[in-house]
């Protein structure tokens, strides 16, 4: 086992690499989600249910996850910036390949490969912030990348409905495929500053070993697990909020983006704001009240309310994730060690891993109706902010913690 260690970028070159490692982060959630808004609109086009569309949503996010496992690991054998470059070379290519399919399989297959090849970009984005920033300094910088995912999430909602009309579903993943090449070309300055950071060599059965050593702790477990649930909630709730907003006032894609808008709106303006206050108040007092504000937000769509309030709600919605998913990852930078490439990998790929899930089994239960849907998961929701209060009570800022 050896270690390489470089001297770090100076402050303004890691504040700049972390404003590109935050597009890179923003493109592939856009891509991710811009599907979800016109569902319906595809189930109408191939005249195919729509919960044969909505399969395309886990058809990219569970193979994501899963692949970041293996990219943690290499991230860690062969330095993240090979590994990250050659990812996001596949993201662009890739999702451009997809406006060739010519059926709903054929769309699913190329998600299915651009979920395996985009995988080692934003774990390894986060490995980044885990090394170039200090425990103590982690909230804002991490708090612009979920910021990131959030604003992805919106903004692909929001102009794939808008723009699908105007340049149709191929010229979407087009557009979305070169926007990813001109985000890796603008990277390419700071290949030296990636570079940067601490490779550790080892044999291929460290992979097993490292993430069993990662769910051994109690604070692991617990994080993780977190990860997972709390990912399963938003993406499932999420994902399915263009079939909740058709059915219930009728809006077409258009109108199903606008409301879904204010869902990045807390990320991109607050994400940094939360993160700094977890560094100072600790995420123990914080993780409760993101939880609490999701199963609130989801609660409220339950009811009959107007329509400007349930775009309200979904914006409340999106501020529980972003008082939430950020502060794990936090917690995640601190327990990797010497590896911090798999335990990142394994952050990710619980997240994602959440995100198919999520949307796969809200799908299923859509079939016994929104109200049933929407329910389990509030329900769900509403258990893990009750435990959280007890479980997360010893992240503390500047805490010295016991596995």
């Amino acid at each position: 086992m050896h270690q390489t260690v470089s001297p770090t970028p100076d402050h303004h070159g890691r504040e700049r690499l972390l404003r590109m490692l935050a597009a890179a982060t923003f493109i592939i959630f856009f891509q991710a989600y811009m599907i979800a808004p016109i569902i319906p609109a595809l189930a109408a086009t191939f005249g195919v249910q729509v919960q044969a569309v909505g399969l395309m949503v886990p058809a990219y996010l569970i193979p994501y996850g899963i692949a970041t496992l293996v990219y943690g690991f290499l991230a860690d054998r062969l330095g993240v910036q090979c590994v990250m470059f050659a990812s996001l070379i596949a993201f662009a290519a890739l999702t451009t390949l997809t406006a060739t399919a010519t059926s709903i399989g054929q769309i699913a297959t190329w998600r299915i490969l651009t979920g395996v090849g985009a995988s080692g970009v934003v774990p390894l984005a986060l490995v980044l912030v885990g090394r170039l920033f200090p425990y103590e300094q982690r909230g804002r910088p991490l708090g612009w990348l979920f910021g990131a995912m959030a604003g992805g999430m919106a903004f692909g909602s929001t102009l794939g409905a808008v723009l699908e009309p105007l340049l149709g579903w191929r010229g979407l993943f087009l557009a979305t495929g070169v926007s990813g090449g001109m985000i890796l070309l603008l990277l390419l300055p700071f290949r030296s500053a990636i570079a940067r950071v601490v490779q550790v060599g080892g044999a291929p059965s460290d992979i097993t070993r490292g993430y069993l050593n990662l769910l051994g702790t109690t604070r692991g477990q617990r994080t993780y697990g977190y990860v997972l649930m709390n990912s399963m909630f938003h993406s499932g709730v999420f994902t399915w909020l263009g079939v909740y907003l058709e059915r219930r006032y009728g809006l077409g894609p258009v109108g199903i983006g606008l409301a879904l808008l204010g869902y990045g709106v807390p990320g991109f303006l607050f994400g940094p704001l939360i993160g700094r206050a977890a560094d100072r108040w600790g995420r123990a007092r914080l993780l409760p009240i993101g939880l609490a504000l999701g199963t609130l937000a989801a609660a409220a769509l339950l009811l009959d309310l107007p329509l400007v309030a349930a775009a309200v709600a979904v914006t409340i919605l999106s501020l529980g994730y972003d008082m939430t998913q950020p502060l794990f990852a936090g917690i995640v930078t601190s327990l990797g060690g010497k590896r911090p490439g798999q335990a990142m990998g394994l952050n990710v790929f619980m997240l994602f891993v959440g995100f198919g899930l999520g949307s796969l089994v809200f799908g299923e239960v859509l079939r016994l109706g929104f109200g049933v849907a929407l329910g389990t998961f509030v329900a769900l929701e509403l258990l893990l902010a009750m435990c959280s209060v007890w479980l997360f009570r010893s992240e503390l800022p500047y805490a010295t913690y016991r596995q």
